[in-house]
């Protein structure tokens, strides 16, 4: 279960490009690319595996307006099933 408590990282082999071609933030692994989205972009910034999903949100809402805890949540659990972030 995934808490405000919980540590997030990008798995080893995980990394996260900013692709000129298309615009937009990709998150490369071994299995694959994924195109992510403007939020998933920031939210995967700051997985460093030293802040809180807390902290996270934290830094997001100072950066932009209407950031829900409940939402940061559900990206970094999205991208745990997809196995492409860690939990320390």
């Amino acid at each position: 279960m995934i808490t405000a408590e919980s540590v997030p990282q990008l798995r080893r082999g995980v990394r996260l490009s900013f692709d000129h071609v298309r615009e937009t933030h990709v998150l490369l692994f071994p299995e694959g690319v994924l195109v992510s989205n403007t939020t998933a972009a920031a939210v995967l910034e700051l997985c460093d595996g030293v802040r809180p999903v807390s902290a996270i949100t934290a830094v997001l809402e100072k950066r932009f307006s209407g950031v829900r805890a409940d939402d940061v949540l559900d990206v970094l659990s999205r991208l745990g099933e997809r196995r492409v972030v860690a939990w320390t």
